[in-house]
């Protein structure tokens, strides 16, 4: 077991999950709630890190972050180094690759809070803000929930968008899953098998997570 990428990867992932709550909660009520116009289309590029091949979406976001960007240079001139194969310029791709999976489930568990519950609150003299912390999250929270598992997990097993974004830098940008490919390209079947099971056994227990948490939101 590469320790190191293993460690690395469990950072990366609870990084990601919290920093993913909040932009998630708010775009997750918006489409569920919301009538606005151009809505379809906002689901719709949320969506896309689903549906985008992981080396097209690395592509982009490669160039996005690249020395010759405006967010690269921004991000060089503050902090004098490069934000490609940087933990910080892996961090912000693992938050745009792992957006559908924090918006998708949340969006479901506000959707099937009935709108008479949040009337009924706002009638009973509550806020906007109050109906929110002790009426829709506490209903909401499976679906939060399985939220930060799909995150977490799907973060830990990335590989294309991080080996294009991130190359892989020992201590910086190598992950579990780049480890992964490493042993397997030097025929470390022994190593490669250990870390691809820890994998496998993690994704286990994540989509069983999910599935009881969307049992739960169902009440079945």
């Amino acid at each position: 077991m590469d320790w190191q990428a293993l460690a690395l990867s469990l950072h990366l992932a609870s990084a990601t999950a919290l920093l993913l709550l909040p932009l998630a909660l708010w775009l997750a009520r918006l489409l569920a709630w919301s009538s606005m116009r151009g809505r379809s289309v906002l689901e719709a590029l949320i969506l896309l890190p689903l549906v985008l091949p992981p080396t097209v979406l690395g592509y982009y976001l490669l160039l996005g972050f690249g020395s010759s960007s405006l967010l690269g240079q921004i991000y060089h001139v503050l902090s004098g180094r490069s934000l490609v194969f940087s933990f910080d310029g892996l961090l912000a791709a693992s938050l745009i690759f792992n957006l559908p999976f924090a918006v998708q489930p949340m969006q479901r568990a506000f959707a099937a809070i009935p709108r008479e519950i949040r009337e009924a609150a706002w009638v009973s003299g509550l806020s906007r803000w109050q109906t929110f912390l002790r009426i829709e999250l506490p209903l909401a929270w499976p679906g939060v929930a399985a939220a930060l598992a799909l995150c977490f997990a799907h973060t830990l097993g990335e590989f294309g968008v991080v080996l294009m974004v991130g190359g892989s830098l020992p201590g910086e940008t190598k992950t579990i899953a780049i480890a992964i490919y490493d042993q397997a390209q030097a025929f470390n079947d022994s190593a490669a098998a250990n870390m691809s099971a820890f994998l496998l056994g993690l994704s286990f227990v994540a989509v069983v997570l999910v599935s009881r948490l969307g049992r739960g939101r169902t009440g079945r």
